[in-house]
């Protein structure tokens, strides 16, 4: 039965039924569209061509095996308030993370087996259980105390997906757990396009937070919470002790900018960090976010300068191009999980690729 899928394709592409109809020339009504995400009728071949061309999907999608159809998603309290947005987003997810698990199936690969970390989730009853629960985290993982590179690739070789949609506006981050048929919750953390990569990676970490963090007390107090677990992820004290000093009364800009390379956050974050661990005094700290504020450094778009570079999901083309080379999986297969055309396929599979690669 096609319904469930044909629905999650309608509202992964933000179309209503009568959109969706208008989309495939009136072929059927959005009442019978209605019917066939229901499982009432079943569509003719003709309409279901239709239907995929105007969702951009495969027949094979839409027709195909049905066993790694995903329940559903469930987002954290209050991140999304439009329902038309909640949709979309949890349709995008489900597609997306149903692909990378049947990649992962056809490569006999452990399915969403995340790494969670001893003793989480950690409770959290005032700020100081945050840091502990951060170094926990880092503990277990065997992070040590230096800055991390990759936080996209770290999160994904923990076993926690990482979508990043196009359609989410005002959305920073979503943690999200995918219920499924078969298997363990598959955790997601879902953040938005075209973000800077400073503020990519503690949206990334503050959503992990939320996942690994149990916290007691209002939501107010809870995304604290996620933001300064976020500052102690990116940012130990040890190593921030040892690059800026146990005390200082003040600090330039080439260093704050040359701190933002290395740690990969913002020099707000770096400045909230510093005073958290009582390395700015509460002068200096006031001082600098005067004049983050007189320079445009804390109103969007543009924020600060000198932006790093977006962080992206990597694993999932990996698998699936390790799929196509050992004859896993078929080229139209493939180009249909990447999303690509098949010409464009061909070229990646045999072309080496030019230049400098980000």
């Amino acid at each position: 039965m096609i319904g469930q899928r044909l629905k999650l394709a309608r509202s992964a592409a933000g179309l209503s039924l009568r959109d969706l109809q208008a989309r495939i020339g009136d072929r059927v009504t959005a009442q019978a569209i209605g019917k066939y995400e229901r499982n009432e009728d079943v569509p003719s071949s003709s309409v279901l061509i239709a239907l995929s061309d105007g969702l951009g999907v495969s027949l094979d999608y839409l027709a195909g095996d049905q066993s790694m159809v995903l329940e559903g998603v469930e987002f954290r309290k209050k991140q999304i308030t439009s329902k038309k947005q909640q949709a979309q987003v949890e349709a995008q997810a489900l597609h997306l993370i149903e692909r990378y698990l049947m990649v992962e199936e056809i490569l006999t690969l452990p399915s969403a087996e995340w790494d969670k970390p001893r003793g989480s989730p950690y409770p959290v009853r005032e700020l100081g259980d945050v840091d502990r629960a951060a170094a926990s985290l880092r503990e277990h993982w065997n992070l040590g105390i230096d800055p991390i590179p990759n936080l996209i690739e770290l999160l994904e070789e923990r076993g926690i997906k990482v979508l990043v949609l196009d359609s989410a506006e005002n959305i920073d981050g979503l943690a999200a757990q995918v219920r499924r048929s078969r298997g363990e919750p598959v955790r997601v953390i879902v953040i938005r396009k075209g973000v800077h990569g400073e503020r990519q990676r503690f949206s990334l970490a503050h959503e992990l937070g939320h996942m690994v963090m149990d916290i007691e007390g209002d939501e107010k107090f809870a995304e604290k919470a996620a933001h300064r677990f976020a500052g102690a992820l990116l940012m130990p004290a040890e190593a921030l002790w040892f690059n800026v000093g146990t005390h200082r009364n003040s600090i330039g800009w080439s260093e704050l900018f040359a701190l933002k390379k290395l740690f990969g956050v913002s020099i707000q974050a770096i400045t909230y960090r510093c005073r958290d661990l009582g390395i700015f005094p509460a002068s200096l700290s006031e001082r600098l976010f005067r004049d983050f504020s007189r320079l445009g450094y804390r109103t969007a778009p543009n924020y600060e300068p000198e932006h790093l570079l977006e962080e992206k999901p990597g694993r999932f083309d990996r698998l699936c191009y390790r799929a196509l080379a050992e004859g896993a999986i078929s080229e139209p297969k493939g180009a249909e999980l990447l999303n690509i055309t098949l010409r464009e396929l061909n070229r990646r599979m045999e072309e080496p690729i030019a230049g400098t690669v980000e």
